[in-house]
Formats: structure tokens, C-alpha cells, sequence
């Protein structure tokens, strides 16, 4: 059975980059009918809070990216620990002393000698009465995995066949001095342990992914099919790393964007395939192909999901709509009239409130100096509400027979003075929802 998963940690709010390794695995999973997992990586108890992981499951339901079963690391230490062991006793796991300072310096003079800043193994002519006083002068140290020195390949689902030679890549450091397991580590024996067979996220991993290719098959486990999408950049290839704390889903859900916008988006985002809005997390899923996606940066800009937004709303019936009108305090016997009045104008749901305070209250009328003069007599014409379909026909029927004025010198300004606005719904059917029009007061 297909079995994915997406792994945030719990240590911040997930945004926009996180959201495409979710979307992407979860598609996978349902299209195949497989099995969805939400793994929370909570292995640093410093970092790790329980708001956090509440807001991810907040976001993703939102989103409606439901999934089959949750899983958290902290609740697994054992079993890493067990791991641990197991690669301690096959002569693939080492105990390490150097400071970060001391990392930081081998590093510079590989890199000054024309040499790759690889890891040099020095560890590994440690004697046991050299950790014992390494670990008596300096504490506990870190565990590293021994590489096997040969070339990694595997067939990626995005970036085709992939070879990375292990003796370029420093053996990685999967428990830290502290004690605390890393993510490579518990994530490989998670993906043992629950069958995934597909892992998507990002092309930032692919070095990682070949390290663990080797410490999943040192555990006699299964290697996952791997693909690893592009990363989002801003809409003139700038780095969103520095803006993805305003991505947010939680900041783009209060911006009043709609889910399958959001979802409709991402899912078609740097593949060959057009984005098209879809009306389900199913129908996305139905014609989502991974190989269909490239290997370039990916811009993103969120203003495209507004025009999406707006879209969802216009085709939205007013019975998924009534708990929305009625909050922003339209009375239910003007619900339908208003819906119908403003579904084309607003872009988000956050508009609704904004245009029954027009309604409701009055605009600040919009009236240039030349038509001063026109509005008033125009406005002393006006009979007293409440208003009716014909009342804007007649109005404008009346002035113009007075004023003498016609078309868009008629029609604009007496638009302007009651709604504050050049453009809008039609006036006929706007007339019958002003309870206060302010031009006149």
C-alpha cells in the first residue's frame, strides 16, 4: 500500500514552502488510496511547543488535508535508541569530541588545501581511554553514521537519476552531545517502521536523502521512492526565506483567502500542467502527476491566489455564504438581495462586512468640484426611502430631464456621490439595500 507522510516540527507556524511538501504527499496517498501520515518531528523538547503542533493540525483541517494517523517522535525515543544500538554493534556508528570550533577550523583548511570541507574521521583512531578522557574533559559526544565510501544512486520521481559519491559528504552526526536524536535518524527508523513508500519534499534534502538511503538499508529496511520538488521563490526569483514568516497559512487564511484557491495553486505550481481551480482536495488528487513537475525555482506570488479567491465566491451559493452575511450583520430578510448585489464585487469574504457598512451606514460621498452644483439639485430630487428596483431608473430619469445631463456625465457622478466608488454592482439593485445615504444628510 502507498504510504506517505509530512513531518513538520513543531517549532513555528508552517507557511507556503511547508504546505507544498504537505499538499504533495498527501495527493500522492489519496490518489493511490493509500495512507496519509502526520508525523510531528518534537525530538527537541527546547523548540518543540504544543501550540504549534495544534496550530498544524488547525491549518492542515482548514485545508482539508485530513489524514489517517499521527504520529509524534517524542513518543519513540526507545526505538531510536534502539537503532542507535543496533548500528553502535555493526561498527556504523561512532562517538565524536570535536567543538564546533574545532569542526569550523578542519573546515577551512580542507577548503584552503582545494580539499571538500568533509568530516576527516579522526574519531575513529580514538582509543577507549582517549573517549574516556575526552568524555571526562569535555562530557558526552556526538554519534556519527560511517558512510560506506561509494556511490549513492537512486531514480528520483522529480529530478531523475540522481549519484552522489558518500566520500563527498561528511558522515552525518545523528545524536547530538546532549543526547538528542536528530532528525535523520528518527526519521529513517519512523520510515522503517510505518511502510512509507513515497517521501516528497525539498531539493534542499537531496544530499540528506542519499545518507539516509544508506542508514535505511544498514537497518535492513525498505528505501522510499524519493522525489524532491523545487523551492519557492518570490514572484521576481528573490529568496522567500526571509519572507516566509508573512506566508503563513494562518496569515494568508486571515488575509480571507479560500482553501482551494490556496490548494488549487499549489498543486499545479512549476509542473507542465496549467493551475486550473478545483472544486475538492479529490479532484486535485484525481489528475496530480509528480513527474510532471521540473526541477527549476519556483515563484511564487500570493497575489495570484486573490483573483482564485474571487472566483470561489462568485460561483458560491448564498446557503454556503448565510453565516458570513449574517455575521457581518445583513438582516436575513435583505440576505439574498445583498448576496446576489455583491458576489461579483468582493474578493474575499472579508469584503462582505465592507460593503453592508456601505449599505448599512452610508459611503462618504465621492464628488468632484465640477459636480458640486449637479449633486445637490440631483440629491434634492430624491425621493425618501425606502427604495425600490425603479427608483434608480426613475431618479436618474428626473435629474436628467432637469440638468440635462446624460450617459457616463450622469450616471458616474450619482454613483460616486452614493457609494464612494467609480464602479460597483448595478445601481438599480443597489438602491433597494441604502439605509443612509450620507450625500443627502
Amino acid at each position: 500500500m502507498t504510504t506517505t507522510r509530512f513531518a513538520p516540527s513543531p517549532t513555528g507556524y508552517i507557511h507556503v514552502g511547508n504546505l507544498r511538501t504537505a499538499l504533495m504527499n498527501h495527493l500522492i496517498a489519496r490518489k493511490a488510496g493509500g495512507t496519509f501520515i502526520l508525523r510531528i518531528d518534537d525530538t527537541d523538547p527546547e523548540r518543540s511547543k504544543q501550540e504549534y503542533v495544534d496550530a498544524i493540525q488547525q491549518d492542515l483541517e482548514w485545508l482539508g488535508l485530513t489524514w489517517d494517523r499521527i504520529e509524534r517522535q517524542s513518543d519513540r525515543l526507545e526505538r531510536y535508541e534502539e537503532a542507535a544500538q543496533q548500528l553502535r554493534d555493526m561498527g556504523r556508528f561512532y562517538e565524536c569530541f570535536e567543538t564546533p570550533v574545532e569542526l569550523d577550523l578542519k573546515r577551512k583548511k580542507q577548503l584552503n588545501m582545494g580539499k571538500p570541507p568533509v568530516y576527516d574521521r579522526a574519531a575513529l583512531a580514538l582509543s577507549e581511554d582517549d573517549k574516556a578522557k575526552l568524555r571526562e574533559e569535555r562530557g558526552n559526544g556526538h554519534w556519527r553514521f560511517k558512510l560506506d565510501h561509494e556511490r549513492i544512486e537512486w531514480t528520483d520521481g522529480i529530478l531523475g537519476d540522481r549519484s552522489i559519491d558518500a566520500a563527498s559528504v561528511s558522515d552525518p552526526v545523528l545524536i547530538r552531545a546532549d543526547g538528542q536524536f536528530l532528525y535523520t535518524l528518527a526519521s529513517v527508523c519512523d520510515d522503517i517502521d510505518y511502510g512509507v513508500t513515497d517521501v516528497v519534499r525539498g531539493s534542499d534534502h537531496v544530499t540528506n536523502t542519499a545518507t539516509q538511503i544508506q542508514i535505511i538499508q544498514a537497518l535492513g529496511g525498505e528505501v522510499p521512492n524519493f522525489a524532491h520538488h523545487s523551492l519557492l521563490t518570490g514572484p521576481q526569483g528573490e529568496a522567500l526565506s526571509k519572507r516566509l514568516g508573512t506566508l503563513a497559512l494562518r496569515d494568508l487564511r486571515e488575509a480571507g483567502i479560500e482553501p482551494m484557491a490556496l490548494l488549487s495553486l499549489m498543486a499545479r505550481l512549476g509542473s507542465s500542467d496549467p493551475v486550473e481551480l478545483q472544486a475538492s482536495v479529490e479532484d486535485i488528487a484525481e489528475s496530480f502527476d509528480i513527474g510532471k513537475f521540473g526541477a527549476s525555482p519556483t515563484k511564487f506570488d500570493e497575489n495570484d491566489l486573490y483573483p482564485l479567491t474571487a472566483r470561489i465566491l462568485h460561483e458560491t451559493p448564498l446557503s454556503d455564504m448565510a453565516e458570513d452575511i449574517a455575521a457581518a450583520g445583513v438582516p436575513d430578510a435583505l440576505a439574498e438581495r445583498f448576496w446576489n448585489v455583491t458576489r461579483e464585487n468582493i474578493t474575499t469574504r472579508k469584503d462582505i462586512a465592507t460593503w453592508w457598512d456601505l449599505f448599512a451606514n452610508g459611503a462618504e460621498p465621492a464628488i468632484d468640484d465640477e459636480d458640486q452644483e449637479f449633486i445637490a439639485q440631483a440629491m434634492s430630487m430624491l425621493p425618501e426611502g425606502p427604495f425600490d428596483d425603479a427608483t434608480w431608473g426613475a431618479w436618474t430619469a428626473d435629474v436628467k430631464a432637469a440638468t440635462g445631463r446624460k450617459g457616463r456625465g450622469l450616471f458616474m457622478p450619482l454613483r460616486k456621490a452614493l457609494t464612494g466608488q467609480a464602479h460597483g454592482p448595478d445601481m438599480s439593485a443597489v438602491m433597494p439595500l441604502l439605509q443612509v445615504i450620507k450625500a443627502r444628510s
